[in-house]
């Protein structure tokens, strides 16, 4: 066993602990992009309006030196996605219009206002400039046909690999292009495949992006529209002349996230290691004009979630989860990796780390730090990361929970977490532990300027944060172990990692609490039904029955890769079935709240419903609260307060804390 000593935080007596009513009132910032000298940044900032239970977004431009800033947009309540024309005069960025379409907007650098150049009725989702800045590509969904009549009533549709919310076929989006004054839009491509929507939590659509010639754009093909389809992807180029598409590759799947090199030779995408979803996603190479890929990543053995070249198209800068922290690492084409020192700044993840690299390799990037929240930073090879911004500074300096890092062995795997102790700590008392399990499962608990965890330590716990199989921050190995094995051996590592945290000192090992949203649910979930001695339980969005998922969630039948293929084919749904939490409800006897949002596509509520009845039905002490919002999680503030309020109130219940 091994426990990394304290990072050690704020200890000014008189400094305010994080509280609920912290969460939704940090600044957002988002999105850095470095102007083509390389002078400026052009960042999105997003400013909560607490009255509002909402926010504005606005740009904002800063100095990639001093971090001066100067305010570009005013009274949007929504901004997104900047990007610099190719000679650095104009920026572009998407925005919604009076009709609250989203669409692209074109402001000058040398003053005047933002001109709408697109009028896509459904919105665009995405956009890139020509190389020559005379014209924008943009993606948007096809029109619905107008219907007249009786046929206006007529609304029927054909269900296919979709979620169960689902109250339309879905449409398929395409590629167009228009010029930059806004004139002469031009549809490019057309039929029945679409190029990749988007369903958060998760990361963007894959981008499009035009060859340096300004002939060709680069795009993802999705064969079927229908979400469960979403793994069969393909990186085409088409030539904007005829209008024709040709496939990069001989694949026919899981091909994702192209960029091409600056010199127009190459195309760097993503693709899992050896043909398999439940493995890394590495970076691979072709030629532009097509061939079998290679990977260029394979020795660094890191779940990738993007890249980015440098100007020079002998590299990318690539990002993704490591150990306890998000790692940046400059990748040659054809050498070793080497990864940027940055200390304890912690880059943002989410699935999609989000940084620019400039010509002379100054990578800018949204990070935090264990006691300082989100902000903009940079960093150059060689030399410390710099702070650039300020705008959380209103929760700089409040008193925190010291966070360290604790490490411990489990079925011959190396794993981790994050211990986080109350702020005012007695290292001479006993505090209750609290586990907060990350969902995913392809995601970590890391040292991060943790805002939940840190309040939830406020109530006098301690809070543990483990990492298990499945995890992308500890090698492919243990990514893919999860494989076929999706409860039984996360419940190993989390166990063995809490049989070394109930050895610390302070820690009440007669009074633990589990708790977790999505993932974290379905962990809570099949752990009660695993171990009796938690005091209480909070299940998220769980994971509860896997045919469920496979009948009824956005991620539909993809859920065949875990299990090796269809529930209802063969004997399959033994599998299915020994993976669910709920076939083991009656070994459930601990007190659990549920929670879910009823508009939930990603983990339907329905797995709720079955949890809590089963629960309810065997006489175990239950709670179940339904949040009506659509998604994953609640996108206000006030509605994600009152989750954290219910989850912080029912573990108090049990273990007795307070703020």
């Amino acid at each position: 066993m091994f426990i990394a000593p304290a990072i050690l935080l704020l200890a000014q007596s008189d400094a305010e602990p994080l509280s609920l009513e912290d969460i939704g009132k940090g600044v957002g910032v988002s999105s850095p992009e470095i102007s083509p000298d390389g002078r400026r940044i052009a960042v999105v900032v997003s400013t909560p309006i607490p009255e509002k239970n909402g926010g504005e977004s606005a740009l904002y431009l800063l100095d990639a030196k001093t971090g001066a800033k100067k305010r570009l947009t005013y009274e949007r309540p929504f901004v997104a996605a900047p990007a610099w024309s190719p000679n650095g005069d104009r920026l572009a960025f998407l925005a919604r219009d009076p009709d609250r379409h989203v669409e692209v907007y074109v402001l000058p650098m040398d003053g005047g206002e933002a001109q709408k150049v697109t009028s896509a009725k459904d919105g665009v989702q995405q956009f890139a400039w020509k190389p020559d800045g005379t014209q924008i590509a943009y993606a948007t969904l096809d029109e619905e046909l107008e219907k007249k009549g009786d046929d206006k009533f007529l609304d029927a549709f054909k269900v296919g690999d979709n979620d169960f919310l689902e109250t339309s076929a879905p449409r398929m989006a395409h590629l167009w292009v228009v010029d930059a004054d806004g004139k002469n839009s031009k549809r490019l491509t057309k039929g029945e495949w679409t190029l990749p929507v988007s369903f958060p939590p998760g990361p963007p659509s894959s981008p499009i992006g035009w060859s340096p010639d300004g002939k060709s754009i680069v795009i993802v093909k999705q064969d079927d529209a229908h979400t469960g389809q979403g793994d069969v992807t393909t990186v085409q180029i088409v030539d904007v002349a005829t209008q024709q598409m040709r496939p990069l590759t001989s694949r026919k799947r899981l091909e994702s996230y192209p960029v091409i090199s600056p010199d127009g030779k190459h195309i760097a995408y993503l693709y899992p290691r050896q043909d398999d979803w439940n493995q890394f996603a590495e970076v691979n190479l072709s030629p532009f004009e097509g061939g079998a890929g290679k990977s260029i990543t394979a020795d660094l053995d890191k779940c990738l979630y993007r890249a980015r070249w440098t100007a020079d198209s002998r590299a990318v800068v690539v990002a993704g989860n490591d150990t306890t922290q998000v790692g940046y690492w400059i990748q040659p084409i054809d050498g070793k990796a080497r990864r940027l020192q940055l200390g304890r700044v912690n880059p943002t993840h989410g699935f999609w780390p989000q940084y620019s690299v400039a010509k002379d390799g100054t990578v800018a990037f949204v990070a935090n730090e264990p006691d300082r929240p989100t902000e903009i930073y940079t960093v150059k090879e060689g030399s410390a990361p710099v702070r650039l911004t300020d705008f959380n500074h209103a929760l700089d300096h409040r008193k925190l929970g010291a966070s360290k890092i604790v490490e411990w062995k489990s079925d011959g795997f190396s794993m981790n977490g994050v211990v986080i102790t109350p702020p005012d700590f007695d290292p001479s008392k006993k505090y209750p532990l609290v586990l907060v399990i990350h969902g995913g499962p392809n995601s970590a608990s890391i040292l991060s300027f943790d805002t939940f965890g840190q309040i939830m330590a406020t109530h006098g716990y301690v809070v543990f944060e483990p990492n298990y199989r499945g995890s992308d921050n500890l090698g492919n190995a243990i990514y893919k172990a999860i494989e076929h094995n999706p409860g039984e051996g996360p419940d190993k590592d989390v166990m063995a990692g809490l049989d070394v945290v109930k050895k610390l000192p302070y820690v009440d090992g007669d009074n633990i609490a589990i708790t977790g949203w999505s993932y974290g649910g379905f962990m809570t979930s099949w752990m009660i039904g695993h171990h009796d001695f938690w005091k209480c339980a909070v299940a998220g969005a769980p994971v509860t029955d896997y045919v469920g998922m496979y009948n009824l969630s956005d991620g539909s039948v993809q859920w065949r890769s875990w299990f090796g293929g269809s529930p209802y084919v063969g004997d399959r749904q033994k599998e299915y079935w020994a993976a669910s939490p709920i076939s083991y409800v009656s070994r459930m006897k601990t007190p659990t709240l549920i929670m879910g949002d009823v508009g939930d596509f990603r983990v339907p509520i329905t797995q709720s419903y079955e949890l809590y009845h089963a629960l309810k039905d065997n006489g175990v002490t239950t709670e179940f609260v339904a949040i009506p919002a659509d998604g994953h999680f609640p996108g206000d503030a006030a509605r994600a307060r009152d989750v954290y309020r219910r989850w912080i109130g029912w573990v108090d219940k049990y273990l007795g804390g307070k703020a």
